[in-house]
């Protein structure tokens, strides 16, 4: 009889539905820092930043040593990852402004898809949390593009500056206080707070992260954690305060890194570890400008703006338990890479009516291979200023960070780096290869003649006619 009772509870058990997490497409987190550079976290090497959970992220998943932006400022960049295209394609890329403001009239256009509008349609709910900056006008919120929430910043930090004198008045960036920036922070598409009190900015955007997760938790999710720090000027939370070696800047990566560790723990927590890919990069290098406000890039020269490694090159890790083997990627990869690998997860269709500039890594992360891309462009506004393939970087123009527009430079010959030689480009060789100038010369111009700019979105203002 015993015998009979186990036979029939093995065969219910066999017709019971696999697991929800089983059954469905894996979530996806994409936390997005602003301003932070190469050298910034512990486990790119900075001596005095403690970072644990992104050092524990970097050991149990994949640190990328090779990983780009496809804009070295805010706007673009982001409009690069979320889009899985160059910003000049749609748009994104201006000429006499580089970002959107708070006068700005437009946006990310409709009519490029995100890759929240991507998933969506594939029946996850999707969120964007924390910093925006892709047009703050109801047309052009998260909620218009493929976002089912919204809350965060719909610009940079330190932009409704209430304010004045100079822009570097170390007066003003040394000891911030929030009535010093009218930020707003918006709720879908309605103002809750103004000014944001960006003291508990990160909290509350993580706090924010980990209550869509747990309400959501039964069907695949999205979540877009852009946050609006390191970029100046710098709070943190009361808890934080002074814990750092590396001073206030410091004490900002650290209460980032906490919040990174809170993000892994709530899906350990939820048992989705294993069904979700967390990939925590930045959307361009630090802003040296602001020199201990700002952070650093290492061993690659330059930051933020610039098109030289510094710049563009930035921090990337990608955490999956059970599908991701821990290890350090060199491969190329970009933030544009990131639109095919949620496509390909979630078993969505590319849309074959656009250029992308994106290829799926999943092949990476299934070690299948051991390259997804030979070329990286570099572009500064609306120009291509530098290409690399392979180990090899070829520089046409030149410009320093921003807000230093100094040392500007149109080369007649091209400036040539071996990356895997000298990643800090100290060392020009182009008088001794011109065999791969020619060659690299030749795939820009072919690059540029089949990638006319759109329109950029950017320049217009409001009461502009």
């Amino acid at each position: 009889m015993r015998f009979l009772v186990f036979l029939l509870l093995i065969g219910l058990a066999a017709c019971q539905p696999a697991s929800n997490t089983a059954e469905r497409p894996p979530n996806l987190v994409i936390i997005f820092a602003d301003d932070l550079g190469y050298g910034d976290l512990g486990t790119y090497g900075h001596p005095t930043i403690q970072t644990p959970h992104l050092d524990r992220m970097a050991a149990e998943g994949m640190k990328f040593t090779q990983f780009y932006v496809g804009a070295a400022v805010c706007t673009p960049s982001r409009a690069a990852l979320l889009t899985g295209r160059l910003p000049v394609r749609s748009g994104m890329a201006g000429s006499s402004r580089q970002v959107l403001f708070p006068d700005s009239k437009l946006g990310l256009p409709a009519e490029e898809i995100t890759i929240a509008e991507l998933l969506k349609d594939q029946g996850y709910a999707t969120a964007a949390v924390g910093k925006w900056h892709l047009g703050h006008l109801p047309a052009f919120l998260p909620t218009t593009q493929g976002f089912d929430t919204y809350f965060g910043i719909p610009y940079s930090n330190d932009m409704d500056r209430t304010v004045g004198g100079p822009w570097l008045d170390p007066n003003v960036w040394n000891n911030p206080q929030t009535a010093s920036w009218n930020v707003p922070i918006l709720r879908d598409v309605t103002e809750v707070e103004r000014p944001a009190n960006q003291h508990t900015i990160t909290k509350r955007f993580t706090e924010e992260t980990i209550a869509f997760m747990e309400a959501n938790q039964e069907a695949p999710f999205f979540v877009y954690l852009a946050h609006s720090l390191p970029h100046v000027p710098l709070f943190t939370d009361d808890a934080f305060k002074g814990v750092s070696a590396r001073g206030l800047y410091g004490d900002v990566i650290e209460e980032i890194d906490w919040s990174t560790g809170q993000i892994m723990q709530a899906l350990e927590r939820m048992d989705l570890a294993e069904n979700t890919l967390v990939v925590f990069t930045s959307d361009n290098g630090p802003w040296l400008t602001f020199r201990e406000q700002g952070g650093s890039a290492g061993l690659l020269h330059e930051g933020k703006q610039s098109t030289w490694e510094g710049g563009m090159r930035v921090p990337t890790l990608a955490w999956w338990p059970g599908t991701i083997t821990p290890t350090v990627e060199r491969a190329l990869a970009t933030t544009m890479d990131l639109f095919p690998t949620a496509a390909a997860m979630s078993g969505a269709a590319i849309p074959d009516d656009r250029t992308y500039d994106g290829a799926s890594l999943l092949p990476l992360f299934s070690g299948e291979t051991d390259s997804i891309r030979e070329t990286v462009y570099y572009y500064r506004t609306q120009r291509l200023y530098a290409i690399r393939q392979g180990p090899w970087k070829a520089h046409f123009v030149t410009q320093s960070s921003y807000l230093n527009s100094g040392n500007y430079a149109e080369h007649a010959t091209p400036l040539l780096f071996n990356l895997d030689h000298d990643p800090s480009e100290q060392y020009n060789l182009a008088e001794a290869h011109p065999e791969i100038v020619a060659k690299l010369t030749a795939a820009a111009e072919d690059h540029v003649s089949r990638t006319p700019p759109a329109a950029s979105q950017l320049e217009a203002r409001i009461g502009d006619p």
